[in-house]
């Protein structure tokens, strides 16, 4: 039975355990020019127990951006920025992989620089919102992506994974999940296309699987990850016919197992046996962040390790309140309770000032 606390080897890497930091949008890249600062060196090396940390998403291109004050991975500024990041974790001894996040028409011009709007598979707007500097605004409909703008995005993914490693991190992430631009390709109803980028679940999956191979061609498949949310409807996305979601997911997972990837990693759904069905069809590392809806991922999912549903378990809000989750995991508690009103923006509250366990209470973990 595997042990949720003992060492694990992903694409020839060793990590501490099988406990993930899960990537977690923060709103804290204050610096100039989408920059991160030192206080997320001082965030993300305080959990640097975990196996893995995945960051909060990374824009790989300017219209890449969907939220304010989000980092990118697309400028010189940006890469010696994150270099002070990756230092202070492995510093404290862990493992940081950058994920790469392209919002597509996620996101609204204001945020953007130069006149820019975003973009998407086919001129389809999300219902709803997005919050900007000047308050909510309605999404807007999105420009089309080209021929040649497809070429520009997929070489953008390589772009930024090359920046990644120059900034020191250990591996990227490509963010193929919760209704960003790559899940906007997948889903038939963002993805209107007749063209080679469309249509049937062969033409739906075939952006993913090239930035996919553009990344792993870049850096190597061991240091790239993938993530996935079948039939995740976040970001008004409808993926609602069970025949087409295992269609398309099992193309999508055939053409990414071709890659010899780090890991694949999973936001379960309430079908439960598709993700059983990922799982089984995935040759390599297999990450799930567990579905556990209204409730965020708990100290009960360890046991997903143990009877085999998972390779690692990945933690959002609970890692996000507890620098040191590992140990209290191990403890079986007790567990700081995360503040959402500090989860997006602000200053160090809700941020850098979750305490760990005592000396003392630590002592007594690692002794036993």
């Amino acid at each position: 039975m595997p042990n949720p606390f003992s060492p694990v080897d992903v694409a020839g890497r060793q990590l501490a355990n099988r406990i993930v930091m899960a990537p977690m949008t923060r709103s804290r890249a204050y610096g100039p020019g989408a920059t991160p600062t030192d206080l997320m060196a001082a965030y993300y090396s305080q959990r640097a127990s975990a196996g893995l940390i995945v960051t909060e998403g990374i824009q790989p291109s300017p219209v890449g951006q969907g939220y304010p004050d989000t980092p990118g991975l697309h400028t010189p500024e940006q890469v010696s920025a994150w270099r002070e990041v990756t230092g202070a974790v492995h510093r404290a001894g862990g493992v940081i992989f950058a994920q790469l996040m392209h919002t597509g028409r996620i996101g609204h011009p204001s945020l953007l620089p130069d006149g820019l709007v975003p973009v998407a598979p086919s001129p389809v707007a999300a219902k709803g919102q997005v919050f900007t500097h000047q308050g909510p605004q309605d999404f807007v409909t999105p420009r089309e992506l080209d021929a040649d703008g497809i070429a520009r995005t997929v070489a953008d993914f390589a772009d930024a994974a090359r920046n990644a490693i120059a900034a020191g991190f250990d591996g990227v992430e490509i963010h193929g999940a919760n209704g960003y631009l790559i899940h906007q390709f997948l889903a038939p109803n963002t993805n209107h296309r007749t063209d080679e980028w469309g249509g049937d679940a062969a033409g739906r999956v075939r952006f993913g699987l090239a930035v996919a191979e553009a990344v792993a061609a870049a850096i190597g498949g061991h240091r790239t990850g993938f993530r996935v949310s079948p039939g995740n409807p976040y970001n008004d996305i409808a993926e609602q016919d069970p025949a087409d979601v295992q269609r398309t997911y099992t193309a999508l997972l055939t053409g990414l197992g071709a890659l010899d990837l780090a890991y694949l990693h999973v936001i379960g759904g309430p079908d439960q046996e598709l993700t059983a069905r990922l799982r089984a069809a995935w040759p390599g590392a297999f990450v799930l962040n567990p579905f556990t809806h209204p409730q965020s991922t708990g100290p009960d999912a360890l046991a997903l390790v143990e009877d085999g549903s998972a390779d690692l378990i990945a933690f959002g809000a609970l890692f996000l309140a507890n620098p040191d989750l590992p140990a209290r995991l191990a403890a079986q508690g007790p567990y700081n309770t995360p503040d959402p009103a500090t989860f997006y923006g602000g200053d160090h509250r809700g941020y850098t000032d979750y305490p760990s366990l005592a000396p003392r209470d630590a002592a007594a973990v690692s002794s036993g």
